[in-house]
């Protein structure tokens, strides 16, 4: 997303829309693009710096730690802000930035349940597999003669 500075009025500018996906490129790290990414970012230029905040989603696609299905998450950035100086070009690429915030976004482990939408197939088997493991042969205390 690049803005031109000379479009920026003097009370700043409120733009909204969709790009194309900054993310790109995580196909190594089973990251990808489900959709475009929308923005809601208020710009404006102060002191010889450029300043923008808004909000940002990006739907991707992760795979579940646990089951290792693929699903996509909505990547959110509710308070999207950054300011830099400007070094003199007339334009300012802000991808660099929105990349940033939607990075630090992923979550670190992505588990397909985690909306609440779905049921994890892998949590299903773990779980399962912790129940057999706790089922305890008592038997061997039966076994013991204990003096009073």
């Amino acid at each position: 997303m690049k803005v031109h500075l000379k479009q920026i009025p003097p009370e700043g500018l409120h733009v909204e829309g969709d790009e194309d996906c900054p993310i790109k490129g995580l196909e190594a790290e089973e990251v990808c693009c489900a959709g475009p990414l929308s923005y809601k970012i208020d710009i404006g230029v102060s002191d010889g710096a450029l300043w923008a905040n808004g909000s940002l989603q990006q739907p991707a696609e992760l795979r579940c730690v646990a089951c290792l299905e693929k699903f996509i998450h909505e990547i959110r950035v509710p308070a999207f802000a950054v300011h830099t100086e400007l070094r003199g070009p007339e334009t300012v690429d802000l991808t660099p930035f929105l990349r940033e915030d939607l990075l630090l976004n992923l979550p670190a482990h992505p588990h397909c349940d985690r909306d609440g939408n779905r049921v994890c197939k892998g949590k299903q088997i773990q779980a399962e597999q912790q129940d057999e493991k706790c089922k305890a042969d008592w038997s061997a205390l039966d076994k013991l003669r204990l003096k009073s």
